[in-house]
């Protein structure tokens, strides 16, 4: 609450932008939450989780979260703010409800088949229904359409972009080594299902 309180008592400087940006953090937690209540008991059988994937994970809180509210509350990187029309508010409040949408969908469609970290289950099924017919990573789209909406309604080189910054490189790492694991565990299904699929973005294959 004392965060929020400082937030409102900074918006002559920060401007009305930053509360597009803490309805889309707040969102992500409250998303997230019960899905990982749902699976705190799951048995793993497969843990891919490394130095490397905790560093990553580590790199995109810094920059996606602590960055931007470091900035929010101190003015701190204020050197490289720029100017942006007014309608970059709206477009950005309009990524952040689709990201938001798709993040909760992502996580309703996987179920307790969902980790944080790269995982699998006992009993791990692979999803190819909702919105996963026709895209193999819709979670991170989501969180791409979120993080690409932040230089929209931060305007700050620094705070606006560090976060977007930090999840592409975390998507271009992470992802090959997850489809890895899902053709090892899943085999020819995975194979099949890849090539009917979209990466990122929806196929639009009818096969």
């Amino acid at each position: 609450m004392a965060i929020v309180v400082a937030l409102v008592l900074r918006t002559p400087d920060n401007g009305w932008g930053w509360t597009i940006w803490f309805v889309s953090a707040a969102g992500v937690a409250v998303i997230r939450a019960p899905f990982a209540r749902q699976t705190q008991d799951n048995t793993i059988t497969d843990d891919r989780q490394g130095t490397g994937e905790s560093m990553l994970l580590a790199l995109v809180g810094i920059a996606g979260g602590l960055v931007p509210l470091v900035h929010l509350l101190t003015g701190v990187f204020g050197f490289a703010d720029y100017d942006m029309p007014s309608w970059s508010y709206a477009v950005g409040a309009i990524l952040v409800a689709l990201g938001l949408w798709l993040f909760w969908r992502s996580h309703a469609d996987l179920g307790r088949n969902w980790s944080v970290t790269l995982q699998i289950r006992d009993e791990h099924t692979l999803t190819t229904t909702g919105v996963y017919a026709r895209i193999r990573h819709p979670m991170y789209t989501s969180l791409l359409l979120i993080y690409a909406a932040t230089p929209l309604v931060l305007h700050n080189w620094i705070a606006g972009w560090t976060g977007l910054i930090g999840f592409v490189i975390l998507c271009v790492a992470r992802i090959p080594h997850e489809e890895a694991m899902m053709r090892t565990h899943f085999g020819e299904a995975y194979v099949r299902y890849s090539e009917r699929t979209g990466r990122l973005l929806p196929s639009l294959s009818t096969e």
